[in-house]
């Protein structure tokens, strides 16, 4: 089923996402326009990406053999259900004080204000927050580790569109702990902290693969169906926000290398 040391490639792509929080420090260095920029940019790049994925890699693995056709389906749906009442959960995290991804802007403003929060105590939104990273990360732990099950470049592949889809959303988080009290040195150490649990994901992946006949199939395609919902139902809306033609050329563009990236890594299987 899966390639020698595929395992090792695994962890070590799972622990490549963990430390995408790490870029946030150069990052926050930069201006804040510039930082604007680079996060739409990187939003449109993940939207390509996972689209890319989607189409080129997980689905004809998936369907490779009809005798898992109506479990991959079913596997499918799963996904994308999963995917609603996880942003059901995210809308109420909202809705009770804090933003789950709050633009640049609002980064760099809750950066230096962070020491005034952190007098009076840390908010209780930033545990709940963690708590749910934790979960989250745990779940893209499976997600790369049933892909690298399939085949390792399926398994580079859904790496990167993992990845490129993290890079904003820690941007995110590391505001939302920094408006909580946390320093940033804090903030940091626990986004990696939290990141690392991604590894329990892949142990689990490749414990319960081994053992179940269609769990590779039935992984990949709940990977689709997540990664569907989040390009097409979060990040396209994002996008289609943007109305300067200068900004929606510039998105157009990342969406390209994102699918390039992806058809790339396909021309490369074969």
């Amino acid at each position: 089923m899966n390639a020698p040391g595929s395992f090792g490639m695994a962890l070590g792509s799972s622990c490549s996402v963990s430390v995408a929080g790490f870029v946030i420090v150069a990052l926050l260095s930069i201006s804040e326009h510039r930082l604007r920029r680079l996060t739409s940019f990187l939003v449109s790049m993940a939207m390509g990406a996972l689209f890319g994925d989607v189409a080129l890699h997980l689905l004809p693995e998936v369907f490779r053999h009809p005798e898992n056709s109506q479990t991959s389906s079913l596997g499918l749906l799963g996904g994308l259900g999963c995917s609603f009442i996880l942003e059901k959960f995210l809308r109420w995290k909202h809705e009770h004080g804090f933003e789950a991804l709050p633009l640049p802007d609002e980064v760099h403003h809750a950066h230096s204000h962070a020491h005034h929060h952190h007098a009076h105590g840390i908010k209780p939104v930033a545990r709940i927050l963690m708590i749910s990273d934790g979960l989250h990360n745990v779940l893209d732990g499976l997600l790369i580790g049933a892909s690298y099950l399939a085949s390792q470049p399926i398994g580079l592949a859904t790496t990167l569109a993992v990845l490129l889809h993290e890079i904003p959303h820690e941007i995110g988080d590391l505001g939302v702990l920094l408006d909580a009290g946390y320093s940033r040195k804090e903030a940091l150490l626990f986004n990696f902290s939290w990141g690392a649990f991604a590894l329990i994901g892949v142990c689990v992946a490749y414990s319960v693969g081994h053992h179940i006949t269609e769990f590779t199939p039935l992984a990949l395609s709940i990977t689709a169906g997540f990664f569907l919902y989040i390009a097409g139902s979060n990040l396209t809306p994002e996008m289609q926000k943007e109305n300067s033609p200068r900004k929606s050329a510039t998105q157009l563009l990342g969406i390209f290398i994102g699918v390039s990236i992806m058809a790339v890594l396909l021309r490369l299987e074969r």
